[in-house]
């Protein structure tokens, strides 16, 4: 191995949280790789970020009426604190926005403008001339030339998918002012890949046998469709300025400075070490593998242009390694922010405050290393069921347990030994190395399940030896027992730290013992007359109920946003006068309000209809106290098919309405009406 490690993770946009697809594809991984080197001994920075530049983020603070700079700072928070509550121990997690990644940058594109690497050209771009500026693709809309309809932006229609240029467009207008935009000459600097083609080639080349089949194959398709210049400055008043003469109100690119930012967090992070310098970390001289890690849609930039980037700056190292995952899919769907269809990761450390352990476990075990996974509630509690609490929890309880029963919970010593004695011990000397050559071939998944192996070793091994029905006839063999239990349940205290690292803190306390190593471990971690301390469980079963309060909060949350969308959609096509006659509305009073045990976002309620009392369960906990809805008159659909949630069953819809900030609000008569009252 290297001396030095220097590990990337892609710089997620600070315009939102992270969901579960970011952590799988990009943080989990990372992490396991991270902890493993520490684990091992290794020197590692581990490099985090946000990057905060960008269109979506100037069009998204200009509608809230913040700066830009609100906006990011917002989301790298949040970012920052939910992979933090996840146990993802980056060393330094850094803005672009900050100072010194705005002078990292300045001086990589000012060395290799010097050097003569980027092409200048002027080209015409539209101009809003009411506003005084030029406009990116995302400030000009207009009709689609492809599917002709309206409202495609400048590089997109979102409406066919089409791939567009700004001058494409149909009636394009500018999306600050509504005018009509004019083309006006501006120039900008392009970094020539088709230039870097040919070394490209040769370098991806040598990198095949390390790299995964669908990074190789991405990379090789790309450079087999032949290489073109690409901007790296845009006329835009958001992010790094130009620093050379003519670059007065353009900036860079934000695919160019994003990568430039692990360069400059690591500086940052080692600036004030006196032990260490950050180039030992990124020149060639220092003896460090660079890694990234990223997800499938980022693996061209890290594999090709950030390489010719690097390469260009003369003394710098080059990416050892680029294990790029699929996506991860979200109960057979696409995570889609748009439409709300995602598990976020603050909501979840949210709802499972004692199971970040487990969420790591299960996104290790369905990692998308090669092609498309699938995340699913029925999968969580399952594995958590079957696997943690009955396979690696049930076997350090019954060792840990016994131990306590018998002996106070002193480890007892070893006697002679039988043919299953060695054979396990043997097998247990093999897991170290195994699952090191797993992660080093960073296949998280055989690792994760080799770790699972042992623990399933240890479960068969005292299902056969069966130590509790032994105890009365032999005493001295159930100490042997006993014994290698304890050191199978010592090594699973340490080789789980990548992947489980409460646990493996917890496990750690239980058998009072600390500073193991990976490289260290043996079939005598563990000395006789050492004292353990009290069991406890390491994982809890999650019942049905916890699953199907998620289940809903997903659909409801889809419902609602499929509902904001239609705020803005053409009316519904027409229905009959008899149709909308089928629709019995009705006024109502609520009577009883209380929350759903386990449902953050669900009430029930019971409302007067005029016809009857009946229950309506509905999703608006997170707007109201149940105690203050007393009295409140509600417009009720009565004739509605009976619901079952969360085993209760709801027997109409209350009518509400959504601002444009998300909140609802009653849809009610004006002035007080009598229930049973039709709305008509």
């Amino acid at each position: 191995m290297a001396k030095r490690f220097t590990v990337t993770t892609a710089l997620p946009y600070a315009n939102g949280p992270l969901h579960l697809g970011h952590v799988a594809g990009v943080y989990i991984p990372a992490d396991i790789y991270v902890k493993y080197l520490k684990a091992k001994g290794e020197d590692v920075v581990f490099i985090g970020g946000t990057d905060e530049h960008g269109v979506p983020i100037s069009i998204k603070a200009k509608n809230e009426g913040v700066t830009p700079k609100e906006v990011v700072n917002r989301y790298h928070n949040i970012i920052k604190q939910s992979l933090k509550g996840l146990g993802v121990s980056l060393d330094y997690f850094g803005q672009t926005s900050s100072k010194g990644h705005y002078e990292t940058s300045s001086e990589w594109f000012t060395k290799l403008s010097d050097d003569g690497v980027f092409r200048e050209e002027v080209s015409q771009q539209y101009y809003d001339e009411e506003n005084n500026q030029f406009l990116a693709d995302r400030y000009i809309t207009g009709d689609c030339p492809e599917c002709k309809k309206e409202g495609a932006y400048g590089d997109q229609c979102e409406k066919c998918g089409a791939t567009l240029n700004a001058t494409d467009l149909i009636n394009p207008k500018s999306a600050l002012s509504g005018n009509k935009p004019v083309l006006r000459d501006t120039k900008h600097w392009f970094l020539p890949l088709d230039k870097f083609e040919p070394w490209l080639k040769e370098w991806i080349e040598e990198m095949k046998p390390v790299l995964k089949a669908n990074v190789y194959g991405q990379v090789k398709s790309w450079l087999d469709s032949g290489l073109h210049q690409r901007a790296i400055t845009r006329d835009l008043d958001w992010g790094v300025p130009v620093p050379v003469k003519g670059g007065e109100g353009k900036v860079l690119y934000v695919w160019f400075d994003a990568p430039i930012g692990y360069v400059s967090f690591t500086k940052q992070l080692l600036e004030k070490d006196p032990n260490r310098n950050w180039e030992d970390y990124w020149k060639k001289d220092g003896d460090s593998q660079l890694v990234h890690f990223l997800g499938k849609d980022n693996i061209v930039f890290h594999s090709v242009i950030f390489p010719s980037m690097l390469k260009s700056m003369g003394d710098y190292i080059l990416p050892q390694n680029v294990p790029a995952n699929e996506f991860l899919n979200l109960e057979g769907e696409k995570f889609s922010t748009s439409k709300n269809w995602a598990v976020w990761l603050d909501d979840f450390l949210t709802d499972f405050p004692d199971k970040t352990d487990v969420l790591r476990y299960v996104l290790c075990s369905i990692l998308p290393e090669q092609k498309d996974a699938d995340f699913t509630w029925a999968d969580f509690q399952a594995k958590n069921n079957n696997e943690l609490v009955a396979n690696l929890g049930n076997f350090v309880n019954r060792a840990l347990v016994l131990t306590t029963k018998y002996w106070g919970g002193v480890v007892p010593g070893r006697n002679e030994l039988t043919d299953l004695d060695k054979d396990v011990i043997v097998q247990l000397n093999a897991f170290p190395n195994k699952i090191s050559a797993s992660i080093e071939k960073h296949r998280y998944k055989e690792a994760l399940s080799e770790l699972m192996k042992l623990s399933a070793l240890g479960n068969k091994y005292l299902a056969e030896t069966e130590p509790w029905k032994l105890i009365k006839q032999d005493e001295e063999r159930v100490k042997t027992i006993m014994n290698i239990a304890l050191q199978i349940t010592s090594s699973l205290a340490v080789l789980s730290v990548p992947f489980l690292p409460e646990t493996a803190n917890n496990l750690s306390e239980m058998i009072n013992l600390e500073g193991l190593k990976w490289d260290a471990l043996t079939e005598d971690n563990i000395t006789e007359g050492h004292q353990i301390n009290k069991p406890s469980l390491l994982f809890q079963r999650i019942d049905n109920e916890v699953v199907d309060e998620q289940r809903a909060k997903l659909s409801q949350a889809k419902d609602a946003a499929e509902a904001a969308s239609k705020i803005v959609e053409p009316q519904k096509d027409t229905t009959s006068f008899d149709e909308f006659q089928k629709m019995d509305i009705r006024v109502g009073t609520i009577i009883e309000a209380e929350k759903i045990k386990k449902a953050k976002k669900l009430l029930k309620l019971k409302v007067d209809t005029g016809i009857d009392q009946r229950t309506v369960v509905s999703g608006i906990a997170q707007f109201f106290e149940p105690e203050k809805l007393i009295g409140q008159q509600v417009s009720i659909l009565v004739n509605l098919s009976p619901r079952k949630m969360l085993g209760i069953e709801s027997e109409g819809m209350i009518l509400m309405a959504e601002n444009n900030k998300g909140e609802l609000q009653f849809v009610a008569p004006q002035g007080g009406s009598d229930n049973g009252g039709v709305i008509a």
